[in-house]
């Protein structure tokens, strides 16, 4: 395992990090197995861990809090806040108000005085960013969280928060987490130079794109297929151009003589701007199977090969689509002038 500075925050993570969002499900782990992954996860060298309210409604949340007890000192914990956790309009959001109320959720959910990243999940269109970037100022001098975080923010709205920030002599977001995979390559044309120029760490999720990449030789037949099938139709167009891809890509790790999801993460963690990618296992013999390939690197002469399967910047896997809606996309009244 590698480890690096988190941005500025002067947190030393693992390049690996174990993501929870599978954790609560009926059909997911047990609690004791998540334990068990959890504490495996640990014993190789992974030390963040990441979960977020609404993933299960709480329940992740919890199932960590539970298994990290006892080892709390070795973990850097990380969750998020701001997807709608309730049908009242202010139950979600980047209000002062709500976010003094998750947190103090999350912290009693995860059984902890303190969390190390304090991620604002989706960005919140109808809440002025100083005030969101204010009340977290506030978070960390009571010592409640000892960074804060953004996810799946487009590169303007990451420079209004540094601005905002240092307009406003707040704590500024240090760290960002987008999607990204080798289906999944826009970050490198916006989002990465932007956290460079700010020096923002990076915890990119999804590195198996969904599943994509995971080896399987049906995409269409995992869990994700079955929560999601309208993203594996297999028929449609963009998914036809993802299974080529997928051959090729097959071929090369095989020449390379690597796994497929090792390739895959392995290309996740070569790109300069990334902190840690985070793998999100749901069974004991998926988290062993990722943490096989955690010493894998890819050669120059891999990376070359990659860009042209898919090239950089391209975002093949658009079908799965988990960026916050623009306002403007979404109500045609704010596009005209009435």
């Amino acid at each position: 395992m590698e480890y690096r500075t988190l941005g500025h925050s002067g947190i030393v993570v693992s390049d690996l990090a174990f993501g929870a969002m599978n954790f609560g499900y009926p059909d997911g782990p047990t609690e004791d197995a998540a334990a068990g992954m959890v504490h495996r996860a640990l014993d190789a060298g992974i030390n963040l861990v990441d979960t977020a309210d609404v993933y299960t409604h709480g329940e992740s949340e919890r199932v960590v809090g539970r298994a990290i007890k006892g080892r709390r000192d070795e973990v850097v914990l990380a969750t998020k806040f701001g997807l709608s956790m309730g049908d009242h309009p202010n139950q979600g959001g980047g209000s002062a108000l709500w976010i003094r109320q998750a947190i103090e959720d999350s912290l009693r959910r995860l059984d902890t005085d303190r969390i190390d990243l304090y991620q604002m999940h989706r960005p919140d269109y109808r809440t002025d960013v100083a005030e969101t970037l204010g009340v977290l100022t506030d978070l960390v001098r009571e010592g409640k969280v000892r960074a804060i975080g953004s996810s799946t923010f487009p590169a303007e709205l990451i420079v209004s928060a540094q601005w905002a920030a240092r307009e406003g002599g707040l704590r500024p977001f240090v760290t960002e987490q987008p999607r990204y995979s080798i289906f999944n390559r826009r970050p490198e044309s916006h989002v990465f130079p932007t956290l460079q120029r700010f020096g923002m760490g990076v915890l990119v999720y999804g590195p198996l794109s969904s599943g994509w990449l995971s080896g399987r030789p049906n995409p269409a037949e995992g869990r994700r297929a079955a929560l999601a099938p309208q993203v594996f139709d297999l028929d449609s167009a963009g998914n036809q151009a993802k299974l080529r891809a997928v051959d090729q890509l097959r071929a090369l790790a095989d020449d390379a003589g690597i796994r497929m999801p090792h390739l895959a993460l392995a290309f996740a963690r070569a790109h300069p701007a990334v902190s840690t990618a985070l793998i999100g296992p749901r069974t004991p013999e998926q988290l062993d199977d990722l943490l096989a390939g955690a010493d894998v690197v890819l050669s120059g002469d891999v990376l070359d090969r990659i860009d042209e399967i898919v090239a950089p910047g391209v975002e093949l896997n658009v079908e799965d689509n988990y960026d916050a809606v623009v306002p403007a996309i979404a109500d045609k009244r704010l596009r005209r002038r009435s």
